[in-house]
């Protein structure tokens, strides 16, 4: 069985969705990739910012924050749930979608 390991705690694979909505340190890792491709400190990135209109990020930094988050927690987004990668809000969705269609 495939476990994610947060803090000191293993959460089977399968139960990733339950953890991410309730994980704070969760967020916090998909936050700091973020953060540090669109070249900005973590403190000044809030969840509603979107990165495109208030930090500059273009298409290409878009893809690289896609494929940081798949590889990170081993997921794969869904087409659909790309599109509201817009701010962070927008990507815990869609990583929470991508661990539930697992």
């Amino acid at each position: 069985m495939l476990l994610w390991e947060i803090g000191n705690r293993r959460i089977p694979f399968h139960r990733m969705r339950d953890a991410m909505q309730m994980d704070a340190e969760v967020q916090a890792v998909a936050k700091k990739i973020v953060a540090e491709i669109l070249e900005i400190d973590p403190g000044i990135l809030e969840s509603t910012d979107r990165f495109k209109e208030d930090h500059g990020a273009d298409s290409m930094r878009a893809i690289e924050i896609l494929a940081a988050l798949e590889e990170r927690f081993e997921v794969t987004v869904a087409q659909h749930d790309i599109a509201r990668m817009v701010d962070l809000d927008g990507v815990y969705t869609a990583l929470a979608n991508a661990v539930d269609s697992q």
